[in-house]
C-alpha cells in the first residue's frame, strides 16, 4: 500500500471535533478521512481525492474557518512530497487559503489562521521551486508580490511555467504601482526585454501583461500580434507552452485570439481593425482554423459595438465561400444578425440554402443560417419551404434542443414575426403545421405559443388561420395568448365570438376581461366590455389593480375612468405605470402627464441605465401618444449616440432589440 510521509499520529492527535468546516453541511470529521485517503493512496490519488478538502475548507463563502488551520501542516505536507498523488490540486487548495485570507473579512477568518500560515510559509514558498513544473506553475499565485515574483522569473527555465509568471508579472505589477514604483520598473524591463529577444509566443504573453500596466501598450504591438497569431509555423507552440494557473490543459491559439483581442475592448475603431487585419492574414495562407477564430471575434464585437459592422461585414461575406462548414456556419449567422445591412450578399446566400454544412458544437447548418440571413434582408428567396424547416427540429419532440452558445438559431416567432408582408405565402404551410402539432402535442408546447406570436404579430393578415386558431379554443385549458390572437384579427375574426364566449378555462375574472376586450376588438360590443372591465379597474386592489391595459383600446369611451387610471398611475412603478400612462392618455386625451411618467424609464438610459425592456415599452406608449417632453427629447438623441447595443442581452436578440428601439428613437425624434 502506498503511503505518503504524511504523519498519521499527528493526523489523530487532533481534536477535530473542536473544528468548524466552512460549510455546515460538510461536517468537519470528513476532512482527517480525506487527508488519510489522500496519504494511503500515494502517487495514486486523483483529483476527486482533494474534493472534501474543497468543500470542508475553502467553501467560497468568504471564511477561513478553524478545521482549515488545523488542516494546513498536513495539506502542505502532502503537497510538498514528490511520492503523493494530487500535489498540483492541494497546491490549488494552497493558493485557495491564500486567496481567501486576503479577501476574507477579519472577523470571519479564524484567529489562529494568520500563526499558523506564517509558520508553515517558508515551506509554502518551497513549492515555487518544485522539480516538478505543474507544482511550479500552480504555485505562482502564492508569490505574493512583485519581487518574489521577479526571483521566479530569473531563475525559472521552463517556458510553460515562464510564460504564467510573465502574465502574473504584469497583472501583480499593475496592483503594486503606487505603492513599489521600482519593481514595478523592474517588471517594464523584464516586458521590454522580452519582446526584444523572446520567442514569438512569448512576445505576445508580454504585450497581454503590459496592458495591465498601460491599456495603450498593445495598440503599439498590434502589428507584432497579427503576425505571430497568424504565423502557422508558429501555431504548435501555443499549446505547448501558453499555460495559466488553475487549468491543467494548454490554451490554443484560437483562445489565445481571444485574450489578445479583449486588449482593445475600449477601442472600438483599433478592435475591428485588428478583427480584419487577422482576416485578412488567414485567407492569405489558408488558415481555416483562424478564420473560424476571426469570425468567433467578430461575433463578439458585434454583439457590442454596432459600429464595427462596416468593417466586419465584407470579412462575413468573403468566408460565405470557405472550404471549412464551420466556417461558413459562422460567416452566415454573423450575416443574418446584421440583417438588412448583408444585403449585398443576397445572392450568393441563396446559394446556400441547401448546404448541410455544420458545426459538431453548434446548432443548425449552413443552409439554416443562409435562410435565416435571407429573411433577415427580406429576400422572397427565402420563403419556399422555411416554416417546413423551422418545423423539423419539433416534429419528433416536443420541443427542439437548447444551445445556450452561439451560434444559435433564432426562435420560430423571431424568424416570422417580422414577414408579415409574405403572409400570403407563408399562411398554408404554417396553418399546416399548425394542424398538425395539434394533432401529436394537443395543441400545447413552445411552438404553439411561437405560432401565436406570430399570428398575433400579423393580425388581420393572419385571418386565413381563424380555423386553426378556433380548433385551439376546443381545448378546455383555452389560452390568454388564443384571445389577442383573435383581437389582433379584428372585425374579420367576428365568427370566433360564440367559442371564444363558450370558453371559460381559468377559474378567476382575468379571462373573461380579456375575452370581453378581443369581443369588442373583432367588432362585437364594446359597451358591455368596457362596463366590465372599467368596474374591475374601479374595484380591484393593488398592486395588480385590475386590468387598465385593456382600457386603452377604448380611447375617451373610457374617459369616466380617468380618476383611477391616474391614481393607479401614481400608485404603481415598472410596467403597471406604464400601462396606467397610456391609458390615462387614451381617456383623456391629454398628454401631460402621462409623457413625464413616461420619460422616468427613458431618462435613465441616458445616464447609463440598462433597463431596455421598459424602456422600450416606454418608447412604444410615447409613440402612440405623439409628443415628447424636451428632456425626453435630449435624452432620446444621446441615446441614439451610444455606440453600444440597446439591449441587455448578449446573443442575436440584442441585435434585434437593438434594431427595434433604434427605430423606435428614429421615429420618436422624427415628431414635431
Amino acid at each position: 500500500m502506498a503511503v505518503t510521509g504524511m504523519s498519521f499520529e499527528a493526523l489523530d492527535a487532533v481534536p477535530w471535533d473542536r473544528f468548524e468546516s466552512a460549510l455546515p453541511r460538510h461536517p468537519v470529521e470528513e476532512v482527517p478521512r480525506a487527508l488519510r485517503r489522500l496519504a494511503l493512496a500515494g502517487g495514486a490519488a486523483t483529483e476527486e481525492y482533494c474534493y472534501p478538502l474543497y468543500s470542508c475548507l475553502v467553501a467560497g463563502n468568504g471564511r477561513v474557518p478553524s478545521a482549515a488551520t488545523a488542516a494546513l501542516p498536513f495539506v502542505v505536507a502532502l503537497a510538498a512530497d514528490p511520492g503523493a498523488g494530487a500535489r498540483v490540486d492541494l497546491v490549488g487548495l494552497l493558493v485557495a487559503f491564500a486567496h481567501a485570507t486576503r479577501t476574507a473579512r477579519p472577523d470571519l477568518v479564524d484567529e489562529g489562521w494568520p500563526a499558523a500560515w506564517r509558520r508553515h510559509l517558508g515551506a509554502v514558498l518551497s513549492l515555487l521551486a518544485d522539480p516538478d513544473p505543474d507544482v511550479r506553475r500552480e504555485a505562482i499565485p502564492l508569490a505574493d508580490g512583485v519581487v518574489p515574483l521577479l526571483e521566479r522569473w530569473r531563475a525559472e527555465t521552463d517556458p510553460a511555467v515562464r510564460l504564467p509568471v510573465l502574465l502574473r508579472l504584469g497583472w501583480v505589477a499593475a496592483e503594486a504601482a503606487q505603492a513599489d514604483a521600482r519593481s514595478v520598473e523592474e517588471v517594464r524591463a523584464v516586458l521590454d526585454g522580452v519582446l526584444r529577444d523572446g520567442e514569438p509566443v512569448m512576445k505576445v504573453a508580454a504585450v497581454i501583461a503590459w496592458e495591465r500596466l498601460d491599456p495603450q501598450e498593445p495598440v503599439r504591438w498590434i502589428d507584432l500580434l497579427v503576425e505571430t497569431l497568424s504565423d502557422l509555423a508558429v501555431r504548435p507552440r501555443f499549446e505547448e507552452i501558453w499555460y495559466v494557473v488553475g487549468v491543467e490543459e494548454p490554451w490554443s491559439r484560437a483562445a489565445v485570439v481571444t485574450w489578445a483581442a479583449e486588449l482593445f475592448d475600449h477601442d472600438a475603431r483599433t478592435a475591428a481593425s485588428f478583427v480584419v487585419r487577422l482576416a485578412d492574414a488567414a485567407a492569405s495562407t489558408g488558415d481555416t482554423e483562424l478564420s473560424g477564430a476571426v469570425l468567433d471575434e467578430a461575433w463578439r464585437l458585434l454583439v457590442l459595438r454596432p459600429s464595427a459592422a462596416p468593417a466586419l461585414l465584407p470579412v462575413a461575406g468573403r468566408l460565405l465561400d470557405d472550404p471549412a462548414d464551420p466556417v461558413r456556419l459562422r460567416a452566415a449567422h454573423l450575416l443574418a444578425v446584421l440583417g438588412r445591412q448583408s444585403a449585398r450578399y443576397a445572392d450568393r446566400l441563396a446559394t446556400l440554402l441547401d448546404d448541410p454544412g455544420k458545426d459538431p458544437c453548434l446548432e443548425g447548418t449552413v443552409g439554416d443560417y443562409a435562410r435565416w440571413a435571407l429573411t433577415r434582408i427580406g429576400d422572397p428567396r427565402a420563403m419556399p419551404g422555411l416554416v417546413e424547416r423551422l418545423y423539423e427540429p419539433y416534429r419528433e419532440h416536443h420541443g427542439r434542443g437548447y444551445c445556450v452558445s452561439d451560434p444559435r438559431l433564432p426562435d420560430v416567432d423571431v424568424v416570422l414575426v417580422p414577414l408579415r408582408a409574405h403572409a400570403g405565402v407563408l399562411l398554408p404551410d404554417l396553418r399546416e403545421v399548425m394542424r398538425h402539432h395539434a394533432a401529436d402535442n394537443g395543441g400545447h408546447g413552445p411552438l404553439t405559443g411561437a405560432l401565436l406570436k406570430v399570428l398575433k404579430a400579423w393580425g388581420p393578415d393572419a385571418l386565413p388561420a381563424l380555423p386553426e386558431v378556433v380548433a385551439l379554443l376546443d381545448d378546455a385549458t383555452g389560452s390568454l395568448s388564443i384571445v389577442e390572437v383573435l383581437a389582433a384579427m379584428g372585425p374579420g375574426a367576428a365568427s370566433a365570438e360564440p367559442a371564444l364566449r363558450a370558453r371559460h378555462p381559468f377559474n378567476w375574472p382575468g379571462y373573461r376581461w380579456n375575452a370581453a376586450w378581443a369581443v369588442s376588438q373583432m367588432g362585437g360590443d364594446s359597451t358591455a366590455a368596457l362596463r366590465l372591465i372599467g368596474d374591475a379597474v374601479l374595484t380591484e386592489e393593488g398592486p395588480y389593480y385590475g386590468p387598465v391595459h385593456l382600457l386603452t383600446d377604448f380611447g375617451p369611451a373610457a374617459a369616466p375612468y380617468a380618476e383611477r387610471v391616474r391614481h393607479i398611475m401614481e400608485n404603481t412603478d415598472g410596467f403597471r405605470r406604464i400601462e396606467a400612462a397610456l391609458a390615462l392618455w387614451s381617456g383623456t386625451g391629454e398628454p401631460e402627464p402621462s409623457i413625464s411618467v413616461l420619460a422616468e424609464f427613458v431618462l435613465p438610459i441616458a445616464d447609463g441605465g440598462d433597463d431596455y425592456w421598459l424602456f422600450g415599452e416606454a418608447l412604444r406608449a410615447l409613440a402612440r401618444i405623439g409628443t415628447l417632453t424636451p428632456a425626453t427629447r435630449a435624452a432620446l438623441r444621446t441615446v441614439r449616440g451610444f455606440d453600444g447595443r440597446l439591449a441587455q442581452e448578449r446573443n442575436y436578440e440584442a441585435f434585434l432589440q437593438d434594431e427595434e428601439l433604434r427605430a423606435a428613437i428614429e421615429y420618436l425624434l422624427a415628431l414635431p
